[in-house]
């Protein structure tokens, strides 16, 4: 069966084989494929209640792919644009908050390895690591780390 020919619950299932969505990002892909009499929520509804599409689950799936290269800035703004529960959100701010200082040094510590050298590269280091969504006091603690190095 050709994807263009799927039910909308086949396509649910086609997205969440591929990995987990949430909710939301589901009905925004979904949403140009309802035909007329097609109820998209109810679908929806029904994969939630089989356990098909799980927030926590989500939630756990992006942490897992995306903590170890980016800070909690970003990964919780991730989180909020694909429109998780500010609850689980919230949650995930405290996961990741005791990691956030070790996850920075160790990308860090994979892009540059080394103490800057010059004020210029000192700046080059602080805007890759807030860049990747790190808060500045972790930023000046990783620096400050290398410095001692």
């Amino acid at each position: 069966m050709s994807f263009s020919k799927l039910s909308l619950k086949g396509r649910a299932l086609r997205y969440l084989a591929q990995r987990e969505h949430s909710r939301a990002e589901l009905l925004t892909k979904l949403g140009p494929h309802v035909e007329e009499g097609e109820d998209l929520p109810a679908v929806l509804d029904e994969l939630e209640a089989k356990g098909f599409i799980s927030a926590e689950r989500f939630v756990d799936s992006v942490l897992h792919t995306k903590a170890a290269r980016y800070g909690a800035n970003r990964v919780l703004q991730e989180l909020r644009h694909k429109g998780v529960d500010a609850e689980l959100v919230a949650d995930a701010r405290e996961r990741l908050r005791s990691t956030e200082l070790q996850r920075a040094r160790a990308v860090w510590q994979r892009r540059f390895g080394t103490p800057p050298e010059s004020p210029l590269e000192r700046a080059k280091q602080m805007r890759f690591l807030a860049g990747r969504g790190f808060g500045g006091d972790v930023v000046r603690k990783v620096l400050r780390g290398a410095d001692e190095d």
